[in-house]
């Protein structure tokens, strides 16, 4: 049993690959095939734009607070969960090809950077101003995709989200987050997507380096340069997220996860689990519930 992918369907305007819904509308929503109360996987991009009250957001089996001016960038292959609320917000959806396909290789590395959870918080919080310049695009898209659908509006919108996407990036950038000038910063996507490929297959340095054709001390010195941290840290924080992904999503035992994850004693799984988290795999899934 794996945890359900929700894939991109929007009926209005499904050929050109975005869609723009409220956040009420989402909650109301009676899916046939998932809940949107339960972990589900993406398999495109989300912008969430918070424009009243507060809640929480799960974000790979993380809770995050969010209020008024509150904003979450998720990546496709993000597992994320809603939870009922009075709150008000939008919703921004589309593929990579919506972005991608029309975007350089600068604008493509702006876009991985903001999306992705490895290299800054999926969370960001907008102060007044921010929030204002913000919301005056939402506008904007929010006119063209609903009331003006004329044959220039699915570009309008498109440039739109690529400011809005500038526009977010260069608010983490001026708190510190820019990491897109930095020497290491491709390798380690590079390295980011092989080990979420084969972290069950290898846990240590040496497997990836080998892999990259590189020596241990490069990785090293890439995660440190990127992240600040090792790249075993780096490595062990993408086994656990993996393993958790089981544990919620599978009914598979936890000595069957331990073998599925790489282990060749469950006693080892178990110790590694607890001293990562700090609790049992017993005790995490038991949890959830």
């Amino acid at each position: 049993m794996k945890v359900k992918e929700i894939a991109f369907d929007n009926q209005k305007t499904g050929k050109y690959h975005f869609d723009l819904v409220s956040l009420e509308d989402i909650l109301d929503r009676k899916p046939d095939d998932h809940s949107q109360f339960e972990h589900h996987k993406l398999s495109f991009f989300v912008i969430v734009i918070m424009t009243n009250g507060k809640g929480k957001h799960s974000i790979n089996y993380k809770d995050y607070e969010f209020k008024k001016g509150t904003v979450f960038t998720l990546r496709k292959s993000n597992i994320h969960k809603f939870y009922k609320t009075n709150a008000q917000g939008k919703i921004l959806v589309f593929t990579e090809d919506f972005i991608i396909r029309y975007s350089d290789k600068i604008e493509t590395v702006k876009l991985i950077h903001l999306f992705n959870e490895m290299l800054s918080s999926p969370k960001l919080q907008l102060n007044h101003s921010e929030f204002g310049e913000t919301i005056s695009l939402l506008h904007q898209i929010e006119r063209e995709h609903l009331h003006v659908k004329d044959q220039h509006s699915i570009e309008i919108i498109r440039n739109l989200t690529q400011v809005l996407i500038h526009q977010l990036f260069r608010i983490k950038s001026n708190r510190g987050a820019n990491l897109s000038g930095k020497k290491y910063h491709l390798p380690f996507i590079a390295l980011q997507k092989l080990v979420e490929k084969e972290c069950f297959e290898s846990k240590k340095v040496a497997y990836y380096a080998k892999k990259m054709g590189v020596t241990s001390k490069t990785l090293n010195n890439v995660t440190q340069n990127i992240v600040g941290k090792s790249a075993k840290t780096f490595i062990d924080e993408i086994v656990m997220l993996q393993i958790k992904r089981l544990i919620i999503n599978s009914n598979l035992s936890l000595t069957e996860i331990a073998y599925q994850a790489g282990f060749d004693d469950s006693t080892n799984f178990f110790k590694y689990f607890r001293k990562k988290t700090g609790c049992s795999p017993k005790q995490f899934r038991e949890n959830l519930k």
